[in-house]
């Protein structure tokens, strides 16, 4: 005979299961329903990017290249732009496959919340510039255009994202495509960097780790097919072609004021002074402000009072208050020789 406490203890459990397994909304089966949708969303906007990208750039796009960008088999993203045409958000003709106005106004509002988080990370936050387009390529399926417009309202509606590439206006109006190629750029011109492209990630690391990056100041020195010689606020660096395309600059006349020319901050050693004439373009946002409020501005006097054990932080004297500054942030700050 079967003990009833044990029955009624099986019983219970058995209906708990099935409550987690179906109940409705919060399911497991809902769950993985909603998960399965949110996927299949999330590709579908993916694609939309892929496409306006190529055509933004005026490059072809095909099934292959659809596949290779969303990392799905060729059937799969056969498959999704079928479903695309279906919804009236692409045309395909022969091989082109192109946007509808309804598949380019949905890319743009993708293409916003990315560009607009990715400006809010750099100016808001201490969040490395590596990690900016990850974070946004999460967020960007997440925000409404409601959410976005107050994001955006937040950081001042600001026209680009810190790539220097524009910001889609919440009626999806954007500003054409600016600038040459570093690549385009005569021996001993002068010009300064308005965008870095972030994708691929490879390459763009290896800008960042150059210490490249978009208000910049360079100077041609040699274009060939082998390499790209070039000054970077006074640095000579050297990046293959297939790299500097992804950097997009306009020219200038004359010499610019070049920062490399300056000392920073972190060459001082304890007890030295130094007046402060500016901080580097590539300290944005929060940072920049938080040291303008601290007193870093041009004409100040700076002096190194104490070093931690391990060297970073350092403390300075700063209009009569000690301030202690990574050296990362000290190496932005520049000095008259």
């Amino acid at each position: 005979m079967v003990d009833p406490l044990i029955a009624l203890l099986t019983g219970t459990g058995l209906i708990l299961i099935l409550l987690i397994i179906f109940i409705p909304q919060k399911g497991l089966i809902s769950r993985l329903r909603r998960n399965k949708r949110n996927e299949k969303r999330v590709l579908i906007e993916d694609a939309l990017k892929h496409l306006y990208s190529c055509e933004y750039n005026g490059v072809s796009c095909s099934i292959d290249s659809i596949a290779g960008k969303l990392s799905i088999a060729s059937d799969d993203a056969a498959k999704l732009l079928a479903n695309l045409e279906q919804h009236d958000l692409v045309k395909s003709h022969d091989e082109d496959i192109v946007l509808t106005p309804d598949g380019r106004s949905y890319a743009l509002r993708i293409i916003r919340v990315h560009r607009l988080w990715e400006q809010y990370l750099a100016d808001e936050t201490s969040v490395g510039e590596k990690d900016w387009h990850f974070s946004a390529e999460e967020i960007e399926h997440k925000l409404s255009p409601a959410q976005a417009d107050a994001l955006a309202a937040q950081i001042g509606n600001p026209v680009f994202d810190p790539h220097g590439d524009p910001i889609p206006t919440s009626k999806g109006d954007i500003l054409s495509k600016r600038g040459i190629t570093l690549n385009s750029l005569m021996p001993d011109a002068y010009a300064h960097i308005i965008h870095i492209e972030d994708e691929p990630n490879a390459i763009y690391s290896q800008l960042v780790a150059e210490g490249l990056h978009v208000g910049m100041h360079v100077r041609m020195i040699e274009a060939t097919k082998e390499r790209i010689r070039f000054l970077a606020n006074g640095e000579e660096v050297v990046l293959a072609p297939l790299f500097a395309k992804n950097i997009n600059v306009t020219t200038v006349k004359g010499e610019p004021k070049i920062e490399g020319k300056f000392k920073t901050l972190s060459s001082l050693s304890i007890g030295e002074k130094g007046k402060v004439i500016g901080i580097s373009t590539k300290c944005r946002g929060q940072q920049r402000r938080r040291l303008m409020d601290l007193g870093v501005v041009p004409g100040t006097e700076i002096e190194v009072e104490m070093k931690s054990v391990g060297g970073d932080p350092i403390a300075y004297r700063i209009r009569g208050a000690t301030v202690a500054l990574r050296k990362k942030q000290a190496e932005r700050i520049f000095l008259e020789n």
